[in-house]
């Protein structure tokens, strides 16, 4: 009885962990909110909080997703407010290819 008991308790955390997880969902990106002018203002933003600590990257080079993920982690550092996240984010997302 025991090795029954014992036999199925290892085929039910089998099962368990070779079922797939769920994946993380990403925050859809934001849509641009930002004037013209708060836009200007993102890029003076970018180019200059993001380049006290690194170069900076082609804002073409990541897609909309990428840049939420990208913002996300580095505004805290930049110490950022909402708004000027949002405004950077919406200038690195409207530059064309």
């Amino acid at each position: 009885m025991k090795s029954i008991f014992a036999a199925a308790t290892i085929a039910l955390i089998t099962l368990a962990s070779c079922t797939p997880k769920a994946t993380p969902v990403t925050e859809a990106p934001k849509s641009v909110t930002s004037t013209a002018e708060q836009m200007a203002q993102g890029k003076t933003i970018f180019e200059t909080a993001c380049k006290r600590c690194h170069d900076l990257p082609e804002p073409t080079k990541f897609t909309s997703v990428q840049w939420v993920g990208i913002m996300n982690s580095m505004a805290p550092k930049a110490k950022l407010t909402d708004e000027q996240h949002q405004w950077v984010y919406d200038y690195v997302v409207s530059v064309k290819k």
